[in-house]
């Protein structure tokens, strides 16, 4: 079986509760990280700070991931820990308005929040035990992400080349898949290797971000 079809079929009960919670984004409370990615200016701070958005988005995954994939039921910090999660997901999304403006930080959680609603199709395919329909959910998610890759590359196509954008991309949710499945089949010392290839992964990314964003608007960054 592929990684892709395997990563689907095990994040099922991870991503279960991700149609109920899917509503929390437009209602989340923003958080310290909100205004971390803005133009302060200072070429270093936004480089740690885009940084700190992205440690977080993969920090919270893991902790859904810890939390939901237990033998029986979901840890207690389950609903919280996804409220948090889709949270990221928004500030991520509001970061890049002083850049690109209102539209397109709303346009990127539109994408996001889309990546998650993929995921209850996965659900619903599953509980059919249909699993041609599983594999096109899977399949969706993967050209949800080629999505966002697109976006971000005709934001600032220069700096984020689109094929650079969607192999990031690819292989940030290749990684994720690899952890949560090493989490459910018991492998927890593969699982914690596959997070540290996650973390060094989603860095490489936000370096690329940060660093596209000073070079298309250096007016911006003045140290």
């Amino acid at each position: 079986m592929s990684i892709r079809k395997l990563g689907a079929v095990a994040l099922i009960p991870l991503i279960a509760v991700f149609s109920i919670a899917a509503g929390v984004v437009a209602t989340a409370p923003a958080h310290a990280d909100a205004h971390g990615a803005s133009a302060s200016g200072n070429k270093s701070a936004f480089h740690d700070a885009m940084r700190k958005l992205w440690e977080d988005h993969i920090i919270w995954t893991r902790q859904f991931i810890v939390s939901a994939a237990t033998e029986k039921d979901n840890l207690p910090d389950t609903g919280p820990t996804v409220d948090r999660l889709l949270a990221n997901q928004t500030v991520i999304g509001n970061a890049i308005k002083p850049f690109y403006g209102d539209a397109a930080g709303d346009q990127l959680t539109a994408l996001l929040r889309e990546h998650i609603l993929t995921a209850a199709d996965i659900v619903a395919a599953a509980k059919a035990g249909d699993d041609d329909a599983v594999a096109a959910a899977a399949a969706k998610w993967y050209a949800n992400a080629d999505e966002i890759a697109t976006f971000l590359s005709e934001a600032n196509p220069k700096h984020w080349p689109l094929e650079e954008m969607k192999a990031h991309m690819k292989s940030h949710l290749d990684l994720t898949l690899e952890e949560a499945v090493a989490r459910l089949e018991g492998r927890f010392v593969d699982d914690i290797a596959a997070y540290d290839k996650v973390h060094a992964d989603i860095l490489e990314m936000a370096d690329m971000l940060s660093a596209g964003i000073i070079a298309q608007f250096p007016s911006a960054f003045a140290r």
